[in-house]
């Protein structure tokens, strides 16, 4: 594994890694409130265009991070609509 891809997995495990407090503090107090429903759906689709673009040009940094990303802001977003 090159440098390049070496510093990919750093970024990407650095990104992903910052939605864990978020979703921990929402699951834990049940309460979204303060987080916006527009920012996590724009960013849920910036993700998924991300991911798609990793696929694309075979990146597996930006295929891995982006899909983790994604999954955790969904769950966010999900909390976000069942704590409501």
């Amino acid at each position: 594994m090159d440098y390049i891809t070496i510093l990919g997995f750093v970024a990407a495990t650095c990104t992903t890694v910052a939605f864990l407090p978020q979703v921990m503090k929402t699951w834990q107090s049940k309460s979204a409130k303060d987080v916006s429903s527009g920012m996590l759906i724009f960013f849920c689709i910036g993700i998924s265009l991300w991911l798609v673009y990793g696929l694309l040009i075979k990146a597996a940094p930006v295929i891995i991070a982006n899909f983790l990303t994604l999954i955790l802001n969904l769950v966010i977003l999900y909390l976000k609509i069942k704590y409501k």
